[in-house]
């Protein structure tokens, strides 16, 4: 037993959180545009770049995957630094978003998220804007061109750390495209109106332990498990939330690998 204990131990810490996967899902969301259907996203969530086995190097590696599986956009849904993690050191929100800026997806967009808030989330939005991504605080962005041309993203600040306006992230919709939601903590889901065909969120790692028949054990969300991860739907509404890349406080993943999320978005009569 101490040595299976062990060998755990080795895989959780020196292992899996030094994995990359790369998950195609298809997602039949009941109010999402025939027009629309296809639509391929990307969601790359809880970067933490600092932390161990995720530096600039391997970040390339996850821009590089990226962009092989093609998707026609790409949101990065917060926490590109770190804060505290044992092992970690800090890397610069310019270097990040610099290889951020290699993202060829014909839209890329971003919010932030706790930790980057509690750095410096006007420093990291102004790196992120300088090569390109739009950093949507409370704001809807109208796609155009490609085959999002005319879906909404619309970019719900951090539940944590910001006010999560909803009214005023959506204020900006005025036709009846289709509304992506993004944000950085899936809590926010339980007040998104109909109006969103589906939310984006990570923050929440998966628990970073997700434990075979008893789940996660410990889920940063005021409803534990129930936003833990993957595709939720209640009440009509969908959300998705993304398990990420890195780690926080401590340097461990056991059945949560590191992952980018490749959603193919169809009708939910297809």
């Amino acid at each position: 037993m101490l040595a299976a204990g062990l060998v755990l131990v080795i895989y959780a810490v020196g292992l899996e959180p030094g994995r990359l996967d790369v998950e195609s899902t298809t997602l039949a969301i009941d109010d999402w545009s025939p027009e629309h259907a296809g639509l391929r996203i990307a969601v790359l969530t809880d970067l933490h770049v600092g932390a161990p086995h995720i530096d600039l190097e391997r970040l390339a590696d996850v821009v590089d995957a990226t962009n092989t599986a093609a998707p026609d956009v790409v949101v990065i849904l917060g926490d590109l630094v770190i804060q505290g993690v044992v092992g970690g050191h800090f890397v610069e929100p310019e270097p990040i978003a610099a290889e951020l800026g290699r993202l060829r997806a014909k839209h890329v967009v971003a919010v932030l998220g706790n930790h980057d808030w509690w750095y410096d989330g006007a420093r990291i939005t102004r790196a992120l804007e300088g090569v390109g991504i739009p950093v949507l605080e409370d704001h809807a962005l109208r796609l155009e061109g490609g085959a999002a041309s005319g879906v909404w993203i619309a970019g719900i600040s951090d539940l944590c750390t910001r006010e999560a306006d909803i009214d005023k992230a959506l204020a900006a919709v005025d036709d009846d495209g289709p509304v992506v939601a993004i944000t950085h903590n899936p809590d926010v889901f339980v007040r998104v109106p109909d109006r969103v065909a589906l939310t984006l969120a990570g923050h929440t790692h998966g628990g970073q332990i997700d434990l075979p028949w008893f789940g996660a054990p410990v889920v940063p969300s005021d409803h534990g498990q129930r936003f833990a991860q993957g595709h939720v739907v209640e009440g009509g509404r969908d959300l998705f939330v993304g398990t990420g890349i890195g780690t926080s406080i401590i340097p461990v993943r056991l059945g949560v690998v590191p992952r980018i999320d490749v959603l193919t978005l169809v009708p939910g009569n297809s």
